[in-house]
C-alpha cells in the first residue's frame, strides 16, 4: 500500500514537472515504454526488485536500457536511486499514464469477456460506452473464462454485469429462496 501511495506522489510530481516544461506527452511515451518493458521482461523486473544489487548498478542499467528517454525520465532514475525506491518504478509508470489520461479527459473502460474481443465487437462496445460518458474512451479487454459468456463492462465507478456466470448466480439465489 505504501508503495502505491508513493508511486502516486512520484507520478504527480513528474507530471507537474513535465507540464511545466511542455514535455508531458514525451514523458507519457517514456512511461508507457518503461511499463511495457518491465511487464515483458521478467529479468529486468527481478533485477530492479533485487535488494542485493547496489542502487548505482540499477541506475546505470536503467539509464542504459532506457537511453532514448527524455531528461525528466532520466531524472526520475536519479531520484529513485537517491531515495532507494527502484521497486516502485513500474507502479510510477502505470500511475503516470492514469494521471496523464485524466488530465487529457481520457477515461478507461474495462470490458471483461470470456474470449478476446474482436475489432467489430470493440467498435460496438465503444459506441455503447459513449452513451454513458462524454470523455474520450480507451477500451481495455480482460479475458476471464470464468464468466462463461457475455461481458462485464466497467466505466469509472459504474459497472454493468451481463455475464452468464452472474445470470446463473442470480438464478441460483432465486431458486434457493
Amino acid at each position: 500500500m505504501t508503495g502505491s501511495r508513493a508511486a502516486i506522489r512520484y507520478a504527480k510530481a513528474i507530471l507537474e514537472m513535465a507540464q511545466a516544461s511542455g514535455a508531458a506527452q514525451q514523458v507519457n511515451d517514456d512511461m508507457a515504454l518503461i511499463a511495457a518493458t518491465l511487464k515483458e521482461s521478467g529479468e529486468l523486473s527481478s533485477f530492479i526488485n533485487n535488494p542485493t544489487i547496489k542502487g548505482e548498478v540499477k541506475e546505470s542499467a536503467l539509464k542504459e536500457v532506457f537511453a532514448n528517454t527524455g531528461n525528466i525520465t532520466q531524472g526520475l532514475f536519479r531520484l529513485l536511486f537517491e531515495n532507494r525506491r527502484f521497486e516502485i518504478l513500474g507502479a510510477i509508470a502505470a500511475e503516470y499514464k492514469t494521471q496523464f489520461d485524466t488530465m487529457n479527459g481520457v477515461e478507461v473502460a474495462t470490458v471483461t469477456t470470456a474470449f478476446p474481443i474482436t475489432p467489430e465487437l470493440e467498435a460496438k462496445v465503444l459506441d455503447k460506452v459513449k452513451e454513458f460518458s462524454d470523455k474520450k474512451i480507451t477500451l481495455k479487454n480482460i479475458v476471464d473464462p470464468a464468466i462463461i459468456g457475455g461481458f462485464i463492462l466497467r466505466v469509472g465507478d459504474k459497472q454493468f454485469n451481463a455475464s452468464v456466470a452472474n445470470s446463473l448466480l442470480t438464478l441460483k439465489r432465486e431458486l434457493s429462496n
